[in-house]
């Protein structure tokens, strides 16, 4: 297996979900004490969520860029961004190295096709779903529509996201928001819904959903796997 570099710590709750998945893929895949080769650089949060309130997204994508350099120096061979948010700099860190970004709406758009899904709503940050990054992906690659929640809502999601979730806290009341919230898409004619931010996957682990849930993680880690297999 080559290295894979995982760029992450946005927030460190998702990081270690990926880390875990990735560890356990390929153990289940090749058996005995096999693990995951992967190198981590793992960003203060902090500083990347103030470059995001205030919009200095070319600094933010300069600072994530650099650190990919820094992956790709010490030997990695391709790199997950673990977080969907900044696939909004996804084109400042491509630029900047010569390995290959493994990009989050690619598993999540390939995994939509392959199920058939046409309509997908997205939950996520306010970032991920307010702004096209993800959206526009999605539709000029895979010819997938996104349905959004209302503003409201969405306000709510991005509050929850950040004052509860990246925090490690995951409530009932947050938990029954969000399902209502998918209900509603439901009955806009939603056939799936994308989890586009790994804390949101944490808080439904396990849950019944009204809507059949695509984890981005979960593809976004698969997506890893079959390039550290070379499947």
């Amino acid at each position: 297996m080559q290295t894979l570099g995982v760029l992450g710590g946005m927030s460190w709750e998702s990081t270690a979900t990926y880390y875990k998945w990735l560890n356990e893929g390929v153990r289940n895949q090749m058996g005995g004490l096999h693990s995951a080769p992967l190198l981590l650089h793992s960003v203060d949060f902090a500083g990347i969520a103030a470059l995001q309130k205030s919009g200095q997204w070319d600094l933010a994508g300069e600072q994530l860029a650099d650190a990919a350099r820094g992956l790709e120096r010490a030997g990695a061979g391709a790199i997950l961004l673990a977080t969907n948010t900044m696939h909004k700099v996804a084109a400042a860190i491509e630029s900047a190295v010569d390995i290959p970004l493994l990009h989050i709406g690619d598993a999540v758009g390939q995994a939509l096709q392959a199920r058939g899904v046409s309509r997908a709503a997205l939950l996520g940050t306010r970032f991920t779903m307010q702004e096209d990054f993800y959206k526009r992906r999605l539709a000029e690659r895979f010819d997938i529509d996104v349905l959004l929640p209302t503003a409201d809502a969405m306000s709510e999601i991005d509050r929850v996201i950040f004052a509860e979730l990246c925090l490690g806290q995951f409530h009932e009341p947050a938990r029954a928001f969000y399902l209502g919230v998918l209900e509603q898409l439901r009955d806009q004619g939603a056939q799936a819904a994308i989890l586009g931010c790994t804390e949101i996957g944490l808080l439904l682990e396990g849950v019944e959903s009204p809507l059949p849930l695509v984890d981005s993680t979960e593809e976004h880690v698969a997506m890893g796997l079959g390039w550290l297999l070379g499947s």
